[in-house]
């Protein structure tokens, strides 16, 4: 149960692998789109298994209102969406959402450090482009595992030159948040998508350095996380229910097919708005949202099933009593 979306058809126009793992697909809608924010995303109505799914890419790439171009990491351990999105063909009919985007750009700041981690570069090429050709001093530090898994390197190293660093784990030049942030002047701001691992110690480096915390604006993918994504339990206060959440789906997808509704929007742990109260937890909550701080994922007191997992079981209060409508 999501809030109001605008959704419209469109066309697959083509794709390309732009990394072994990782395929570009170009969507034409079937009507032009209005300006919309930089470092926007889409979601996508999609058949997984025979059932309706809804999942999120960042756009790559300069802003357009006739052509959309996303890139999707092929996931061994998804919850299917990559499957299904890397099985399109050129003239696949598909729904989207129009653009959005939770970054802000405040174009009166004269730096920018932009920090992207494996698939998360595909936000940050757009930004990276309007950065530049607003003549702002800007860097990229593009963390990958292997120089030939990076998408899009060609085309920012024309782009930014000197000012991209990748950081390359095969080659032992792993990115040091501390000494990037010290670099950098007082009133710079950072932006950051990757996996959570990453956020979590770039927010560590970036609290230790005395930084105004929303001069760090992120965003990840609810993909990864702290423990390996496995099956789970979930039991539903006072109704005596228990649903199982297999590795392939969410638990708000689980929850939702169960009959428990839970009001979702980002699907992105990144709005709070699935939020729902953790009664009880025998083994251990994976939190991979970043809505709520280290100190509440802490106290789990409250778990955003969109993104977040479990090992072994979990109690939970929807709020949601179908008895009582």
């Amino acid at each position: 149960m999501r809030f109001a979306e605008h959704w419209m058809g469109c066309r697959v126009e083509a794709t390309r692998n732009v990394a072994p793992d990782i395929r570009e697909i170009t969507l034409k809608p079937d009507i032009a789109l209005p300006s919309y924010p930089l470092g926007s995303h889409i979601n996508v109505s999609l058949l997984i298994d025979g059932q309706p799914q809804t999942r999120s890419y960042s756009l790559v790439g300069e802003r357009n209102s006739e052509m959309l171009r996303i890139a999707v990491r092929l996931a061994p351990d998804s919850r299917g969406g990559s499957q299904a999105m890397w099985a399109l063909q050129a003239g696949a009919r598909l729904d989207i959402s129009s653009p959005s985007s939770l970054y802000d750009i405040d174009w009166t700041r004269k730096t920018y450090c932009l920090i992207a981690g494996g698939i998360g570069i595909t936000p940050i090429t757009g930004i990276a482009s309007a950065l530049h050709c607003k003549a702002i001093d800007l860097h990229l530090h593009y963390a990958v595992k292997a120089r030939g898994n990076a998408a899009y390197l060609d085309e920012l190293a024309a782009l930014l030159g000197d000012r991209l660093t990748v950081h390359a784990s095969d080659e032992g030049t792993r990115l040091d948040f501390s000494s990037t942030f010290a670099a950098l002047p007082a009133d710079a701001i950072v932006i950051l998508c990757g996996p959570i691992r990453m956020l979590e110690a770039a927010r560590s480096a970036w609290n230790a350095a005395g930084r105004e915390p929303a001069d760090l604006r992120y965003e990840t993918f609810g993909s990864s996380g702290l423990l390996p994504t496995s099956e789970f339990r979930v039991r539903l206060k006072d109704s005596g229910a228990e649903i199982v959440v297999p590795q392939g789906r969410s638990m708000l997808s689980a929850l939702n097919d169960a009959g428990f509704e839970v009001m979702s929007d980002c699907e992105r742990g990144e709005c709070g708005v699935c939020a729902i109260d953790v009664l009880a937890v025998d083994g251990e909550i994976d939190h991979r949202d970043v809505f709520f701080s280290d100190h509440q994922k802490s106290g789990n007191a409250k778990i955003c099933p969109c993104v977040s997992r479990a090992v072994g079981t979990v109690t939970v209060d929807t709020l949601y009593h179908p008895d009582a409508i």
